[in-house]
């Protein structure tokens, strides 16, 4: 299963274009809604009902983590012990774990990102503690995959594919959705 955590003030087009994606190549996406909230409410004031809440979901079944970013998701993300959690529990796992826009400070701050090529929002690099910043808008490392921000959500998302489907079925998808 892919855990797709939402805290309030999630960026809504890193979330929904990353889980549209994955859902459209058949992958199993679970949206997790942070502190008890199916109704959780995004960084523009659009609100979106979880499928679970986070008391409801169990490690035993993660295949990959996602952290959609926005200045205050990622916030409400760190501070969940029950993120922090399923982070931990998927590194142990070799599970996936994949952060968009400022969400990858999260992994930096736990010391994830040390060794590993990675990208942020412009802005939060000095928070990848020890990685190798990356010329990508988009970066794949082993089980990490980090992404620059909302304007390449879809291209998140397909990577996302690849790593679980292979660059060709991700090739496919990116063609049926018109992208460049």
């Amino acid at each position: 299963m892919i855990y797709v955590f939402l805290a309030d003030g999630f960026e809504e087009i890193e979330a929904l274009a990353t889980i549209d994606v994955l859902r459209r190549a058949e992958l199993d996406v679970t949206t997790v809604g942070v502190g008890g909230c199916r109704a959780v409410c995004g960084a523009h004031d659009i609100v979106v009902k979880a499928d679970a809440v986070d008391t409801e979901v169990m490690y035993d079944d993660v295949e990959a983590v996602v952290l959609p970013g926005g200045a205050l998701g990622t916030l409400n993300l760190e501070k969940s012990p029950v993120v922090q959690g399923f982070i931990d529990h998927a590194m142990s796992v070799d599970a996936l774990v994949a952060a968009i826009c400022a969400a990858p400070s999260i992994l930096g701050h736990k010391g994830l990102l040390k060794g590993k090529e990675a990208i942020c929002f412009p802005g939060f690099e000095q928070q990848l503690e020890g990685a190798a910043l990356s010329e990508q808008s988009v970066a794949t490392d082993g089980n990490i995959i980090t992404a620059k921000g909302a304007g390449v959500a879809v291209d998140f998302g397909l990577a996302i594919v690849a790593y679980f489907k292979g660059e060709g079925r991700s090739e496919i998808l990116r063609k049926s959705l018109q992208c460049p």
